[in-house]
């Protein structure tokens, strides 16, 4: 005896072939939820209402040994997609079961956007956490589809999109009731996602925007210190690999500047804590090194877009490139491409008297490099010193109508200094 699981969407009867509509019409056992089963009101055969979905398949099981009877169990759209199917298959065996499926509302979202979504991620927040999705946003994903619930709403989606700070932005579309005569899909801003009220059943679809160079900033309410991450461009396919806010505005700190220095800013990525400096200090001159034209790039659209006129961007590999530059009296160390020692060894001869190098490390390896470099330094000159300091940060973010952390990488900043 078969299980058939037939796939149903918002069209009803209607949406169903001929070949799935005499299957359901020659059921002798229809289980389905109250929606699903008011389909076929007229319909002879004994019903199971899904509730405890558990007891629905205790009592299937009783019904699949009873001669000449037909099991057809409706789901939504189709059933193997985050659908009841999932459950079927481990409980029933694969020869005992048959799907028909209906279009997903995935399909049926993009297809009204009329997007392209082979390339898109999926993630359901029905009665999960948002941390797939927000790691997702994190990433920078190009198109997310999220399946909601009532407490993971379009609103609460939002709201969290608010709360992650991200250095891109997101089209944010909301598909209601798909497949039914009173379908809508809509594109909205964040704003009015929060003013909206929407139909239970719904999804949505974020579509990263391209980053747009020359947008401008309100640079008079800029803060002093410390530039939120969204502001500065970054990489299209790396949108979250920059030297975070709080991590920054630290290293700031520890390199303890001063006006009129030479600073070197190694591995600069997209340039904020270059750009930082160059705001702190207005007579200092940066050097931005970086090895990637992308990077590079990156750094001359920020320092255009901040208006800082005294970061000197260079495309080039440390620890070569750094022969040809003017001693430093400070040094950020934020990516060294595996030639960590090598960088040091220039670093540590080219800085100038009462210099201080500042180094950022996510990895035990790196630190472990950096600390022996510095030890034996050590073993035949005192004046070479050096401090750690751990950091591990979380930011808030909305969770429905709570609110918990969100941690960030840990980060150990080293402070390498050499007395006068």
């Amino acid at each position: 005896m078969t299980i058939n699981v037939i796939g149903i969407g918002l069209d009803g009867v209607s949406g169903l072939n001929e070949l799935v509509r005499k299957i359901v019409e020659r059921a002798t056992l229809l289980v389905g939820s109250d929606r699903h089963l008011r389909y076929f009101p007229n319909h002879n055969a004994e019903t199971i209402l899904l509730g405890d979905v558990l007891e629905a398949i205790v009592e299937i099981r009783q019904h699949l040994d009873t001669p000449n009877s037909c099991i057809v169990v409706l789901a939504s759209g189709d059933p193997l997609f985050f659908g009841l199917g999932r459950l079927l298959v481990t409980h029933f065996p694969a020869e005992k079961l048959r799907f028909y499926p209906h279009l997903s509302s995935v399909q049926l979202a993009f297809s009204r956007i009329k997007i392209p979504w082979q390339d898109a991620k999926i993630i359901s927040v029905h009665g999960r956490s948002m941390d797939e999705l927000i790691q997702a946003l994190q990433q920078g994903v190009e198109k997310i589809a999220v399946l909601t619930d009532p407490t993971n709403t379009p609103k609460a989606i939002a709201n969290l999109l608010l709360a992650l700070n991200l250095p891109t932005t997101y089209q944010f579309w909301v598909c209601e009731n798909l497949g039914s005569e009173d379908e809508r899909v809509q594109k909205l801003s964040i704003d009015a996602v929060q003013q909206e009220i929407f139909a239970p059943l719904n999804l949505v679809v974020l579509l990263r925007q391209a980053i747009i160079a020359n947008q401008t900033v309100d640079l008079v309410n800029l803060p002093l210190l410390g530039i939120p991450d969204n502001y500065f461009l970054s990489y299209d396919d790396r949108p979250g690999l920059m030297t975070k806010r709080e991590v920054r505005v630290l290293i700031l700190a520890e390199l303890s500047l001063q006006p009129g220095q030479i600073v070197w800013d190694i591995g600069a990525g997209t340039g904020s804590v270059s750009v930082e400096i160059a705001r702190l200090c207005s007579n200092s001159i940066v050097y931005a090194i970086e090895k990637t034209s992308a990077g590079t790039g990156l750094i001359e659209e920020n320092c255009r877009r901040f208006q800082v006129k005294n970061v000197v961007s260079i495309h080039g590999n440390a620890p070569e490139i750094l022969h040809h530059l003017r001693p430093p009296h400070r040094i950020f160390i934020g990516g060294n491409s595996g030639k960590l020692r090598n960088i040091l060894g220039v670093c540590g001869i080219r800085m100038l008297p009462g210099g201080v190098i500042v180094l950022a490390f996510t990895t035990l390896e790196n630190l472990h490099t950096a600390v022996s470099w510095v030890e034996e330094r050590r073993r035949s000159d005192r004046s070479w010193s050096y401090r750690l300091l751990q950091v591990q940060l979380s930011r808030s973010i909305p969770v429905a109508n709570l609110t918990r952390f969100n941690p960030l990488n840990p980060v150990t900043i080293m402070i390498i200094s050499r007395k006068t």
